[in-house]
């Protein structure tokens, strides 16, 4: 999934933000009533792992990933390695409660979401996180990796997306999923609104000037924050001819000004390794005001991408070992 009017792909996707917070709200509601209820209206643990296929995968994954983290693991019938992973995930699935959903994929039966996310072999697990596809690992791994990589799943699903799982309730039975309540209108939604418009429309200082406004009164705001840096993003690569750009930051690479502009490009591209890498590289090579303005601009892109991305956690490090 995509940003409107963007052409941002793996970065950041602003309709699924505002879908997971709205999610966030209506999860800790339906916690809190199955509580009342004695877990009444919360999902079997059957629920927690469905076999999905090309029909079902829009609902079955992508819409339900606006809840809840939703793992899929991709296996076959003559496929050994799954007979030993499937189970396991099946066990964890349940074990975890409700903090992620297992959808196991049939690839012989689903080429085409097999070609969809690029697999080469299996078995290979992904994640899809308020419909942005992560991979996860793919082959043969331990239970003790497989915590640790579903662990950062959740924590990233949470902290980033608002994601708090399901409910689960032991004696429910197979296919009673909660009536979730309606998320409460938040004080600041006309604003973000009245920014995605702009956006849609093309007016990206409109949509600067919405989110700007949103930050002054809630400088917290997740929705807001996403949507400036990519709209100012936006801004500032409009006009911009790609050839040239590349062309003088091929040239020349002590240009501050060149790569800066050319990491915009690649981000913007959804290049984002070459992006950080590209304005890493010229840390190394400068001094002072140079210096500091490459990052600062790497900063914002980090900002443009999400603080819990493994690329910005690797990219962060990266610019640590350069700066120091």
């Amino acid at each position: 999934m995509q940003p409107r009017n963007m052409s941002m792909s793996g970065v950041v996707d602003l309709a699924a933000v505002k879908a997971a917070q709205e999610a966030k709200a209506k999860a800790e509601q339906a916690r809190a009533q199955a509580a009342q209820e004695g877990g009444g209206g919360a999902v079997s643990p059957a629920d927690l792992v469905i076999d999905v296929d090309e029909a079902g995968f829009e609902n079955d994954v992508l819409q339900r990933s606006t809840e809840v983290p939703v793992v899929i693991d991709f296996w076959a019938e003559w496929c050994e390695p799954c007979k030993q992973l499937s189970p396991l995930l099946d066990r964890l699935a349940v074990e975890y409660n409700g903090r992620f959903v297992l959808a196991r994929v049939d690839v012989d039966a689903n080429q085409m979401l097999m070609q969809q996310f690029g697999i080469q072999g299996i078995p290979a697990v992904f994640a899809v996180v308020a419909g942005q596809a992560l991979p996860l690992f793919q082959g043969a791994a331990g239970e003790a990796q497989i915590r640790q990589t579903l662990d950062q799943l959740i924590q990233v699903a949470e902290e980033r997306f608002g994601l708090t799982g399901l409910a689960v309730d032991p004696d429910a039975g197979p296919g009673a999923v909660q009536e979730a309540p309606e998320a409460p209108a938040g004080p600041h939604d006309a604003a973000l609104e009245a920014a995605v418009r702009a956006l849609d429309a093309g007016d990206l200082g409109g949509a600067v000037r919405a989110y700007q406004n949103v930050l002054n009164d809630d400088p917290a705001n997740m929705e807001a924050k996403l949507g400036l840096a990519q709209a100012e993003l936006l801004q500032r690569v409009e006009g911009m001819d790609p050839q040239r750009v590349r062309r003088e930051a091929a040239d020349n690479p002590a240009d501050v000004s060149a790569q800066i502009a050319a990491a915009d490009l690649d981000l913007v591209g959804g290049h984002v390794e070459d992006a950080f890498g590209r304005l890493i590289d010229t840390v190394r090579r400068t001094f002072g005001d140079d210096r500091n303005a490459v990052r600062v601009r790497l900063l914002e892109l980090f900002e443009v991408v999400g603080a819990e991305d493994p690329r910005v956690t690797a990219a962060r490090r990266a610019l640590a070992r350069a700066l120091f």
